[in-house]
């Protein structure tokens, strides 16, 4: 009877053994499954921000922007995909003046400003800009006097100073962009 006792207590440890190794390999696989959840939506995050960073490239360009100190600085602009499709994407061109091109506005669709004609030999031929091209932004130059208050006190006039900035032509009418 002792030895009875003792194989049931010997049989209730196996059993129970089992059990704590069936629950540990359930943990296990619960966690194994946990983990390949969490790295399938980590690249999916990455793909997604891949993608976006893609979008981003495509539908922006950097220019160049003369900041207050008078340095030239390069600065990403972003703009929204006007076209239906994605098909289009956002290019910059610098181009000594004058371009030669004639500008005019979309009918089909409203407030888009596209070049209708390109002068051949011109600059704007040499930069590769084509008839049919959408105009999404043009950088300008406005001078304004600044004065000083030292220069106000002693009766100056103040010195001009430029700004270059872009200047978006989406929506704007055709005389509004010349």
């Amino acid at each position: 009877s002792e030895d009875d006792d003792t194989n049931n207590l010997l049989e209730k440890a196996r059993k129970l053994r089992q059990e704590v190794s069936a629950i540990e390999s359930s943990k296990l696989e619960i966690q194994k499954q946990k983990d390949a959840d969490e790295q399938a939506l980590q690249a999916a995050e990455r793909e997604a921000q891949t993608q976006k960073g893609k979008l981003r490239m495509r539908y922006s360009a950097e220019v160049p922007i003369l900041k207050d100190m008078g340095e030239e600085v390069m600065e990403r602009v972003d703009f929204p995909p006007r076209l239906k499709g994605g098909k289009s994407r956002i290019i910059a061109i610098q181009a000594p003046l004058p371009l030669g091109l004639i500008l005019g506005q979309e009918v089909s669709i409203p407030g888009l400003t596209s070049i209708d004609e390109v002068a051949p030999d011109g600059n704007g031929e040499i930069a590769q800009i084509k008839q049919g091209d959408i105009v999404r932004a043009v950088t300008a130059c406005q001078t304004t006097m600044e004065t000083p208050t030292w220069q106000l006190l002693a009766g100056g006039i103040g010195q001009p100073k430029t700004k270059r900035f872009v200047y978006s032509v989406d929506n704007r009418p055709l005389e509004e962009v010349m």
